[in-house]
């Protein structure tokens, strides 16, 4: 399950050892976790790591087929945890260590950076390949995240990019070696400190109103 540290100004949220897919106690405890920090005072900023294989596999698929009867429910929960993490008034930074797939690539993007490692793992929209549409906050949310071209292709192919390619197509801030990867998104998070407040808030959620109006929208989030 995730946890959460603190390294002086930086939060440190460890999203996991495993897939983190996103069960609905992981969501939970994550939201939980961005409550501590909205609520905490002074200077402050966020970052999301994971250890092992993966940062994020995206959505818990098993559990949501033995639960298919709360899957609007569950579906405004995942919508609402991009919607946070977007408008989030702290600088936020994902440390991307290993695999982001599918909603965890989604999750990276809500993300104000992200910081990849350039030698293994990818980071991937399947959505194409497994016969799920994207939702319409979803298409949002990328759309709002990516230049046009590269949300085209990401959404459209299910292309897998490595670390490098990643940062090449804006993608991603950074690649760098393994070693570095949550230490850098950690410089880049002490960097920011001082902005977090009320006016980084506003300004994220002016920044991004049509997708956070798309990712709220509980009664049809569907589409």
């Amino acid at each position: 399950m995730p946890s959460l540290d603190r390294q002086d100004n930086v939060f440190v949220l460890d999203l996991g050892d495993g897939e983190n897919r996103f069960h609905p106690d992981w969501v939970t405890a994550v939201s939980a976790a961005l409550d501590e920090v909205e609520k905490a005072e002074g200077p402050r900023a966020l970052v999301t790591a994971a250890t092992g294989k993966f940062y994020s596999n995206g959505l818990d698929l098993d559990w949501l087929f033995a639960h298919a009867d709360q899957y609007h429910d569950y579906v405004v929960s995942v919508h609402e945890l991009f919607a946070r993490m977007l408008s989030l008034p702290v600088v936020t930074v994902a440390a991307l260590q290993g695999h982001t797939f599918a909603a965890g690539a989604m999750l990276s993007l809500a993300h104000d950076f992200r910081v990849m490692r350039s030698d293994r793992g990818y980071w991937c929209l399947p959505e194409a390949d497994i016969n799920i549409p994207f939702t319409p906050g979803m298409a949002a949310l990328i759309q709002s995240r990516l230049a046009p071209q590269t949300a085209h292709e990401a959404m459209l192919t299910a292309r897998r990019y490595g670390g490098t390619d990643a940062a090449a197509t804006g993608i991603v801030d950074q690649a760098v070696g393994e070693d570095a990867v949550r230490s850098t998104a950690i410089e880049i998070a002490q960097a920011q400190v001082n902005k977090a407040g009320d006016t980084l808030g506003t300004i994220k959620t002016r920044m991004y109103a049509p997708a956070l109006a798309t990712l709220r929208d509980t009664t049809n989030p569907l589409g």
